[in-house]
């Protein structure tokens, strides 16, 4: 009688190798600011952000300073990191570039392409999904995606760079937006299907308008004027 065949060798998963330590620092740090876990104006400590990842002080540091070059965070010897608020100042700034980059880039993608308006519904699907269910932090990144959708769209790649740089304040900003006026999402959620709807018009002047009005609405935060 013939034997039975031997059993085929266990197959090792490959090990999953992970970040370097002081790239996990950066990101737990960066999405809790983004994300409002740690708000504007509280003090991490190297020792507490080392046993919140799991690491030593010394990759804490490493990413703590990178953090405060991107002017997230300023740096106390001996104290911590103190999370900065948004400034006014900050606010108007970006303000200022969105309508200079964006109003440009929507003029320019008129007509809008096939691929363009349904990338933009999918968006705009998304973030109602995610308004929805309660996900701010979700449908702010997506309002982001919808805006970089269009700018990248109008063909300007250097443009584009530029308005990829806004990124992270342009998510701190509309999370802090949505948390501290909830009704706002609906408005933005109907301003977006507004501006859709001028892009599948081919109406430029129209589309340009609507953005200009839903990118100014945020200099009103710098004013504290948010209704």
């Amino acid at each position: 009688m013939p034997s039975a065949p031997a059993p085929a060798p266990a197959i090792k998963a490959p090990a999953i190798k992970q970040p370097p330590a002081a790239d996990r620092v950066y990101t737990h740090v960066k999405q809790g600011v983004l994300e409002r876990r740690y708000e504007g104006g509280t003090l991490l400590t190297e020792g507490e952000l080392a046993e919140a990842v799991g690491v030593s002080r010394t990759p804490v540091r490493e990413a703590l300073l990178r953090l405060e070059v991107e002017g997230l965070i300023k740096l106390y010897p001996k104290k911590g990191a103190l999370v900065l608020p948004v400034s006014a100042q900050e606010i108007a700034d970006v303000v200022e570039t969105r309508q200079l980059v964006e109003e440009h880039a929507v003029r320019k993608t008129v007509p809008a392409s096939p691929q363009l308006i349904e990338r933009l519904e999918e968006l705009l699907e998304k973030q109602k999904a995610q308004a929805a269910a309660g996900d701010l932090a979700g449908a702010a990144v997506t309002d982001r995606c919808f805006h970089a959708e269009i700018v990248r769209s109008g063909g300007n790649e250097i443009l584009s760079r530029l308005y990829d740089q806004l990124r992270d304040r342009q998510l701190r900003m509309g999370v802090a937006v949505m948390h501290a006026h909830p009704d706002r999402i609906t408005k933005t959620l109907t301003e977006h299907e507004e501006i859709l709807q001028a892009l599948r018009a081919g109406d430029a002047e129209a589309a340009v308008d609507l953005v200009h009005r839903h990118v100014s609405w945020f200099s009103n935060l710098a004013r504290g004027e948010v209704r």
